[in-house]
Order: C-alpha cells, then structure tokens, then sequence
C-alpha cells in the first residue's frame, strides 16, 4: 500500500537508526509531541534501538491526557441533570475527574452516549427534540474544525437543544511552555504531523527561531519518525535551528485554509488550563460571543455555581495522586511514577495517560513495562 508500506520497511528503518548512532557525537534529546508519536517509537522499539545516543522525551500530545479533570466533573453534573444527554468519545468515558468518571456516573444513571464524531451529536439532538444534547468537546487543531462545522449545522437547523462543553487545545503553545521551562532537557522537538496539517507550518518555525531549537514535523510510521529524529540530531551536531516538514504527503506549509477559516469563524484562541500543566498562554479556544448560545457552561450555569472552580485541597490531592503533568512534561518517563502498573494500570487508571489509546503510560504498559524494555523488532507491513 503506498504511504504506508514503504514506511514500515523493515530494513529501511534499520539503515536509519546505524546512520543516527553513527552521526551523533554525544547523547541529544528528542521530544515527540504526539501520543500517536509515542505509541509508534515504543510499539516498534525505537526508543530501545536509539536509546545509546538519543533520549526520547514523550510530550503533552494526546487531548484526552490533558483534558483539566475540573472537566470531566463539569461533563458528570451536566449527564445527570434531567432531560440531558451526554455525548463524547468513547476514551473520554474512563477519564479520572476529581469525583470520578463518566463511566462511574453512567453506572449510578447519568445519561451519556459515546459518538464517533460531534456530527452525532447533532443528529441525536435531531431526534430528541426534548432532550439537551451536550458534546463534550476535546481535541487539538486536527479535531475542531468538526465541532465547528457541528455548531455551525445547529445554527442552521435551529436547534436549541445542541449544547457544547469545549475543551479543545492548541499544541505550539505546550511546546512553548515546556522550551520556557528551566528545567527543559528538550534539544529538539518532533512535532505532531496531523496538527501541521490543519496549522500548517508557522508556529514550528516561530517556535524554531524563538527557542533555537530543531523542530520537525513527520508522521507516525517507523521510518516516518525515524528520518525526523535523524534530521533532529544531523542539524544539533550542525548546530543549525530550522524548522522543517518531513511529512508532506499529507502536511504543507500554509496547512488547511478551510478548516483555518472554520476554526476562525466559530472559535477564539483563549488561555485554558491543561491537565498537570496548568494554564496555558493562548492554549485552547473558546466559543466566539456570535456563538455563545451553544456554549454548555454559559446554558447550564446556574446548575454548574461552583463546581467548575475546584478548591485547593481537591487539586492537590489530585497532583498527589498523579504524576501525569511530569510524564507530559517530559520531566520523568511512566514508569518512573511509583504507582505505574501497581495502583494506576489501564483498568484502574488513576490519571488520563494510562487511560487514552494515545497516553504514554498506557504505551508503556503496553510496549516496556516498568523500567525494562523488551527485545522488539520493527512492526513491518504484513
């Protein structure tokens, strides 16, 4: 099959990684930005294979990690109110909040409805006219221009039963804020192919020139991530900082100018807090006052007064029980958390990293459990 055969070329892959460990003089790290990213390089040992001379940082890229757990209690509340449903994607239905998760609330009679995309949701607030349809709304740039188009239909059809609870964020403004740290160990980025395909290429190169630093978009096959971390590391021994696209059979520099145009229409770029991060400068979009009206939080506030700003003590105890802002952040790898694959496995999560298809801890589980990696060739095509 073409674009993916030749990608898991078993032997391609392998020419790659003796080229990386020959060329690099010392030993660099690389952080991928995209859960999908992370769940390539473990699931066809690179990160072992490269391990000599390349360190492989997994970053913040799965929406569903860093969705705020404040969140989900806000999407909990809204299934159990009368006459609401609740529609999400399936990954989000086991997602920890500070009181439990979706799955726990649909178990003790919530209303909530996994969907494969927001325009489900409008087509159940179609047939139940009499009931609130609320989407739960997550996602980097690759996702929400389908929230968008969905909010856009609702205008259309008048319905005045279609609600949103957006959480959707922006990825080049993570980045920024892990280079800005003190404590970044980051040499050089790979960023998330799909998110370029809708940004296109500017916050890369604006990164790039900002922070010095490599910067380089590739896909998610073996050899697609392969070449972008021996581009990495070819421009670190250069000492040379650009910004460029391995991926071009699919991203381009200026990116999608529909989806930016329906992005822009229906959308704001806004701070928003990230889960273990914080808030993040200009870090997620919020609903344009044109479009207020399907904005869930503004709908139901009075039923939400105070739950959405969660106290201290409820925070800290969540940070305690869970390192997942170290594990996006880079500063340490899953297994370094004490409660990985003991009190925090898939089944019982305790954060959202171990629950995502995208999570890094859920890729370690799978792929290197604990602090020892197994001996794995590269996934060829079958």
């Amino acid at each position: 099959m073409k674009y993916v055969d030749e990608f898991r070329d078993q032997k391609s892959c392998q020419l790659v990684v003796e080229r990386i460990l020959r060329q690099a003089q010392r030993r660099w790290t690389v952080m991928e930005v995209c859960g999908g990213q992370t769940h390539g390089l473990l699931r066809n040992g690179l990160v072992e294979a490269l391990q000599e001379k390349v360190e492989l940082l997994h970053g913040p890229g799965c929406p569903v990690c860093v969705t705020p757990a404040e969140v989900i209690d806000v999407a909990i509340t809204l299934a159990k109110l009368p006459n609401c449903v609740l529609a999400t994607f399936g990954d989000m239905v086991r997602v920890p909040g500070l009181t439990g998760s979706l799955a726990n609330a649909s178990s003790q009679g919530a209303s909530i409805r996994t969907v494969y995309s927001p325009l489900d949701a409008i087509t159940q607030a179609i047939q139940q006219p009499d009931r609130n349809v609320i989407f739960l709304a997550v996602g980097f740039e690759t996702t929400i221009p389908a929230t968008a188009l969905a909010i856009l239909q609702a205008r259309e059809k008048k319905l005045n039963n279609f609600f949103v609870l957006t959480a959707h964020v922006r990825v080049a403004p993570a980045m920024r804020q892990i280079a800005m740290d003190v404590d970044s160990q980051v040499d050089a980025f790979l960023a998330a192919g799909h998110v370029c395909t809708i940004t296109g290429m500017e916050d890369c190169q604006q990164l790039s020139r900002d922070f010095k630093l490599p910067i380089v978009v590739t896909g998610f096959e073996p050899l697609d991530l392969l070449l972008g971390i021996e581009n990495c590391i070819e421009q670190l021994e250069k000492g040379q900082a650009d910004s460029l696209n391995f991926y071009k059979r699919t991203a381009t520099d200026e990116g999608n100018r529909n989806a930016q145009v329906l992005i822009k229409e229906v959308f704001e770029v806004v701070d928003r807090p990230w889960r273990g991060m914080g808030t993040v400068k200009e870090g997620g979009f919020a609903l344009r006052a044109s479009y207020r009206q399907f904005d869930a939080v503004e709908k139901f506030s009075k039923e939400l007064a105070g739950l959405i700003e969660n106290t201290e003590q409820q925070q800290n105890k969540a940070n305690m029980n869970c390192r997942s802002g170290e594990v996006l952040s880079g500063k340490i790898r899953p297994h370094q958390c004490s409660h990985f694959g003991t009190t925090c496995t898939p089944q019982n999560p305790l954060g959202a990293p171990m629950v995502s298809s995208e999570g890094a801890c859920a890729a370690y589980y799978l792929y290197a459990r604990q602090s020892e990696f197994v001996d794995r060739k590269i996934e060829t095509a079958s």
